[in-house]
């Protein structure tokens, strides 16, 4: 089994955290967004995972060594290639068309979620999908009544499902999905002026492929801010009950954890409040402050502040009390 990331966007909405940290590197509950989504699917599959490839822009060497790290934790090899333009999902997957090969899953890196069935590793393909309210902002799958997908449908403005992608497939060939993806680059078919990996989608269905739904519990974006956030708070309700969630390191003195929490490494909390739903990255500090619901990343300094739904990123001085902030790297806040 493989699994394929496409992660070469530039998380504009996510800014300023990704102006020097790629998205999919921001951490939830303490470990980075891709590395919690290449541990949840290696759990719902039954085989081991031989192979992580992560498709990227030119992050940098700290940054691919931290993402082969992440495939070694799980007993993968990872690779690395790159997505020079951005030329729609197909196009994206395909620059990893040397890992497309044999049991491949394809998952894109802005998406957590939580599950409660094993991967059928026999369908054809399976694609992953949540119930919504309101479809109409989605793409969504039609069944018939063997439970078999029909038709992919974007953004219906008249109900046809309420079935939503969520962004993560299975393809039991993955080969065969090369050669579709290859298809539609070699014929120049574009969607809005990109290669889309939905007609790939389509044009298999067409020639007999099997597509089954698998449906998700729960679906938590990494879109921005505030979705950030809210995942944090959900990741922490999911593994509240793990243990080393709060670092043997940690030093608090006069102060108090509301669990859930994360608390990383060195961190040092004086005469303060922690939690519920806070995650604290290694080395940072808190002094007379209440921080609740919110992600404070690596190396960060907190005085004085009541801190909540907000994110604070590496290498943060902060030293007032707004309620909703989002700070990116080495920033400096004095009052």
């Amino acid at each position: 089994m493989r699994i394929i990331i496409p992660m070469a966007g530039m998380g504009k909405r996510m800014r300023p955290h990704t102006l020097t940290v790629p998205k999919p590197l921001i951490p939830i509950a303490g470990k980075p967004i891709v590395q919690r989504l290449v541990e949840d699917i290696a759990k719902v599959c039954h085989e081991p995972i031989e192979e992580v490839a992560f498709i990227i822009g030119h992050f940098g060497e700290e940054v691919e060594n931290d993402l082969r790290e992440i495939a070694t934790k799980i007993g993968a090899k990872g690779t690395i290639v790159y997505q020079e333009e951005a030329l729609g999902t197909a196009h994206a997957i395909m620059c990893a068309k040397e890992s497309l090969d044999g049991k491949v899953v394809v998952a894109f890196a802005d998406t957590l979620f939580k599950a409660d069935f094993k991967l059928d590793t026999n369908s054809d393909g399976t694609i992953w999908v949540q119930r919504v309210e309101d479809p109409r902002a989605f793409g969504v799958v039609k069944l018939n009544e063997s439970g078999e997908i029909t038709d992919f449908v974007e953004k219906p403005q008249e109900f046809v499902s309420d079935m939503a992608i969520i962004g993560i497939y299975y393809f039991r060939d993955g080969a065969y999905l090369r050669s579709e993806l290859q298809y539609l680059l070699d014929n120049n078919i574009m969607d809005k002026g990109e290669y889309q990996l939905t007609n790939a989608l389509e044009n298999m269905k067409n020639k007999g492929t099997r597509f089954i739904p698998a449906v998700i519990s729960e679906w938590l974006d990494c879109g921005n801010k505030n979705a950030t956030v809210y995942t944090n708070q959900r990741y922490l309700e999911y593994i509240k009950d793990e243990q080393g969630l709060v670092a043997s390191s940690a030093k608090l003195v006069n102060s108090v954890v509301i669990q859930p929490v994360y608390i990383g490494e060195n961190v040092v909390i004086e005469n303060s409040v922690v939690g519920p739903h806070a995650s604290i990255g290694n080395n940072s500090s808190l002094t007379n402050s209440i921080v609740s619901n919110s992600i404070v990343q690596e190396n960060t300094s907190i005085k004085n502040g009541n801190i909540t739904n907000s994110m604070l990123g590496n290498f943060v001085s902060y030293e007032r009390s707004p309620s909703d902030l989002s700070l990116g790297d080495f920033n400096t806040l004095l009052e």
